[in-house]
């Protein structure tokens, strides 16, 4: 069974941070399998923010015995997460 990829908003500032972690982490935990995906392409507009709901997601859902898997990372995104020193929990 095949499960399509949450997304990311495109916007995710620390004023969208709430609303998106708890949207997202409810829909993340629903996928099925070991291995969740999240869409990040779409995201236009952000902060550090969107990393601290990136890595808020992924301890929810390690709770759940489940990995998170962000797919088409904006450029940006990734270059945070590397100023942060998070790639190794996020890997792009």
């Amino acid at each position: 069974m095949s499960t399509e990829a949450a997304q990311l908003p495109e916007r995710l500032t620390l004023e969208e941070a709430g609303k998106t972690l708890a949207e997202l982490g409810a829909t993340l935990a629903r996928q099925a399998g070991p291995e969740v995906s999240l869409d990040a392409a779409g995201l236009r507009e952000f902060d550090s923010s969107a990393v601290a709901v990136l890595l808020e997601l992924r301890r929810q859902l390690s709770s759940q015995g489940k990995s998170l898997r962000v797919v088409r990372w904006p450029r940006r995104l990734q270059e945070l997460v590397a100023l942060y020193g998070v790639q190794e929990l996020l890997p792009a």
